[in-house]
């Protein structure tokens, strides 16, 4: 059956001008077409502005008091029914919604889940990213809060960690570029934006100082790229997805490398390690579990020189088949198809992208982290022996929490 709901095209950036620059150029192709967009500046105080028009016209322009001003209530209480609403009181129109810098795309995502509103279908996530910009946001330890974009007191993000987010996330990625790009400069972005979303369409305007809107518009809207099945960024290796390309020789000094170990890590050695695997990369993520705390699957996220380690949950080798039920269907398949009689559905999965990255010795120096052989034979009750510097920060039973230990700039 067709379904015949209002599409949902969500756009994503950290630069407000490039953003903009794009929804008004797919505005201009849809006199239907709706641009709802959300001010944050004072979200602080608990006030959200919200603009919502059409290419000729202003619908609505109106400032909304929330009991609690940060993202999260913001998406939930303003974003969401918002759309609901002009959904119903525009059938035949579809939607762009236009996300400020701070907000990361998979929480709006997450967000309408947890809704359970049906009255629209989110057809497609699009990040445009600033070709002047993207490099110096990726590899700055500045926090939101020395740019003034933090949405709460207590957000403490930092600017490479919302950037390569909004990238990863994206099921499109527009390049907004200029003339005066350097031809090297801008191959090199492209090398990098294809190893940071490598599942994603990639899409680059401004070379010349004409946009063909409806080309543009025609890459952009309708094209049912959102899968809604996909999890999150960190959940996405124990569900069986990928989460980067292995590939030493790269191209343009962009290059990426995937690591897999069934061993656990030995938690002494890798947290000694932790500086210097964050400062040689641009980005790090996926999974990985420690020989002292075996029934926590761990999260790693890193980027600008920063690094975030949280609790993803339990393995499921460690608990009864009975409760089995309460993972995902994806991750019980992924689990069954890569079972260790071992080691069960424990394993390390981690991605990491860098400029010049030296492949090589990263994976030696990982490698060395792993339980030895004769550590290994000590077995379970041997492991708990081993010094923990991570001891207490995952409690296997407590609710997944992607940032339980922070470092360098993300702390």
């Amino acid at each position: 059956m067709t379904d015949s709901r209002p599409r949902v095209t969500v756009l994503a950036g950290f630069s407000p001008a490039a953003t903009d620059a794009v929804a008004h150029s797919l505005l201009v192709t849809d006199p239907t077409l709706i641009l709802v967009a959300h001010d944050l500046t004072g979200v602080r105080d608990g006030v959200v502005r919200r603009t919502v028009r059409t290419s000729d016209q202003v619908l609505e322009d109106d400032s909304t008091e929330l009991v609690h001003g940060c993202v999260s209530c913001t998406l939930r209480e303003d974003v969401i029914p918002t759309l609901v609403r002009l959904s119903r009181r525009h059938p035949g129109s579809d939607l762009l919604l236009a996300l400020p810098p701070a907000v990361e795309p998979e929480a709006v995502a997450a967000a309408y889940a947890m809704s359970g509103a049906d009255a629209v279908r989110l057809d497609s996530f699009v990040t445009v990213v600033e070709a002047a910009g993207l490099l110096d946001d990726l590899t700055s330890t500045d926090g939101l809060r020395d740019r003034d974009r933090h949405a709460a007191a207590n957000d403490d993000r930092a600017v490479a960690d919302v950037v390569s987010r909004q990238v990863e996330f994206a099921d499109t990625i527009v390049v907004w570029s200029s003339p005066e790009i350097d031809v090297l400069e801008r191959d090199r972005l492209t090398a990098l934006l294809h190893r940071l979303a490598p599942w994603a369409a990639h899409v680059r305007i401004g070379d010349s100082p004409m946009v063909d809107c409806t080309a543009l518009a025609a890459r952009l809207l309708r094209t049912s790229r959102h899968d809604p099945a996909v999890p999150g960024m960190l959940g996405r290796a124990l569900e069986g997805y990928p989460i980067g390309i292995h590939d030493p020789a790269g191209e343009h000094s962009v290059n990426a490398m995937l690591f897999h170990s069934r061993r656990p890590f030995h938690p002494r050695r890798l947290h000694d390690v932790l500086d210097d695997l964050t400062s040689e990369t641009l980005r790090g993520r996926g999974h990985l579990w420690i020989a002292t705390q075996p029934d926590a699957a761990i999260g790693w996220e890193s980027s600008g020189s920063g690094l975030r380690l949280g609790n993803l949950g339990r393995w499921l080798a460690s608990l009864p088949r009975e409760r089995w039920g309460e993972a995902s269907d994806m991750r019980r398949l992924a689990a069954d198809a890569n079972w260790d009689p071992y080691y069960g559905d424990r394993t390390t999965a981690l991605s990491f992208v860098g400029l010049d990255l030296d492949v090589e010795a990263m994976t030696a120096t990982l490698r060395r982290c792993l339980l030895t052989d004769a550590e290994i034979a000590d077995g379970a009750d041997g492991w708990h022996a081993l010094p923990d510097p991570f001891a207490g920060f995952f409690p296997a039973d407590s609710e997944p929490e992607p940032a339980a230990v922070s470092r360098g700039a993300a702390s």
